[in-house]
């Protein structure tokens, strides 16, 4: 008995890998989503560094299926300040992540783009606007600049990426395997200047 279950328990397991390789095809090979920094500026405003970036935003063809089928894509941005060290490793001095959630509403065939962070959520009728609306970030406040001090050298950096987390369990584990699903610039770096 112990063997025919463990029979059981290997055959179901072989299934799954064979369903897993067939919809890791459909599902997670498409090498045209890319995420890519353009630009970017800081400016010192009132003791604050604002952030002003571009950032293209190209889905993956599995991606555009995804959102199309209502499942909603959460983009977030990355932003990190280090205080550069000569003799120890660089320390890290603020972590900020933006997140964004692009969804399409088949009924009112619109886009939306909402803000995680703040609530505040917008409409498009192209994907286009959505994700030119999305690349353009204009006076972020990014950092204070009571947390630098003078002398020191520092820099910031910055990506955008897919938020893999924030996908549906059962795309979740393709998006873990394949890598049509891991979208992500590469690291922005700047000086920051006090």
């Amino acid at each position: 008995m112990k063997n025919r279950h463990g029979n059981l328990f290997l055959s179901a397991l072989v299934m799954f890998m064979i369903c897993l390789m067939c919809f890791g095809t459909a599902w997670g090979e498409s090498p045209n989503g890319e995420f890519t920094v353009r630009g970017v500026e800081t400016e010192l405003v009132d003791k604050v560094y604002r952030l002003d970036a571009r950032i293209d935003y190209q889905l993956s063809d599995r991606m555009l299926d995804a959102l199309h089928k209502g499942i909603p894509l959460t983009i977030a941005m990355d932003i990190e300040v280090w205080r550069k060290r000569q003799y120890l490793w660089n320390e890290q001095l603020a972590a900020v992540t933006q997140r964004y959630q692009l969804s399409y509403h088949a009924l009112t065939r619109q886009y939306q783009i909402k803000n995680l962070n703040t609530g505040i959520q917008n409409g498009f009728p192209t994907l286009h606007a959505a994700l030119e609306t999305l690349g353009t970030v204009d006076d972020f406040p990014m950092l204070d600049q009571q947390l630098l001090r003078a002398g020191e050298t520092y820099e910031a950096r910055l990506r955008a990426r897919l938020d893999i987390e924030a996908l549906p369990v059962p795309i979740r584990l393709f998006a873990y395997i394949y890598a049509g699903w891991r979208v992500s610039s590469e690291w922005h770096t700047w000086s920051l200047r006090l």
